[in-house]
């Protein structure tokens, strides 16, 4: 799908025509630079890859270097690829807000928050073991049995115990555009999208 990359501003809320709270996130989308226009022949798919904000050059590798340059535009620190833009797209064109309209739909996907290591009441949502009484006192929030004799005296794989939780990519669906400041390049979603403020984000059509 066609879309943008973005970053996360934050959180904020408006109301609605009928006086309704919306809880809504602000994301910087854009302007994007065209930095590559894949085709079948050559790279066996279509799709289109954008650059989005600047990066320096001295943190850029001579390859890189050369391949911002193809476009005429300077390093950028992200990069994506997106397809089945509405008009045809060249080598070097930017890519702004404007390609969204407010009332829109789009899916937002996004790094989430990395929350280390955790235990498997807040990981999984186990009700831990036992109550509070009858003379335990270091069992309340464990996950209780791993498995049995029968299998090998082994813990299955997939089995879900404590590890590490968050930085996975999330995607978030069908939210609603708000509002679009085509001025500061700010889109504003209905909800809360994945991911810590300053992150990048993909927002598709």
């Amino acid at each position: 799908m066609s879309g943008l990359i973005g970053k996360k501003v934050g959180m904020t809320s408006v109301f609605s025509a009928n006086g309704k709270y919306i809880p809504c996130t602000v994301i910087e989308a854009g302007p994007c630079v065209v930095t590559q226009v894949k085709t079948k022949e050559k790279d066996g798919y279509e799709a289109v890859q954008l650059g989005f904000e600047e990066r320096k050059e001295k943190h850029t590798s001579s390859a890189m270097k050369g391949h911002f340059a193809k476009a005429s535009t300077t390093p950028k620190r992200k990069l994506a690829e997106f397809n089945e833009f509405p008009t045809a797209i060249n080598l070097g064109d930017k890519i702004t807000v404007e390609l969204f309209a407010e009332g829109e739909f789009v899916d937002v996907i996004g790094i989430s928050k990395g929350k280390g290591f955790q235990g498997v009441v807040k990981r999984h949502g186990f009700s831990g073991v036992g109550g509070q009484t009858h003379g335990q006192h270091d069992r309340a929030r464990a996950p209780g049995s791993l498995g049995n004799s029968s299998t090998g005296a082994r813990v299955i794989k997939g089995m879900r115990m404590a590890g590490r939780m968050g930085g996975n990519r999330k995607k978030a669906s069908n939210l609603e555009i708000v509002k679009i400041f085509t001025d500061k390049n700010l889109i504003v979603v209905k909800g809360s999208i994945p991911g810590a403020k300053g992150s990048f984000v993909f927002i598709e059509k």
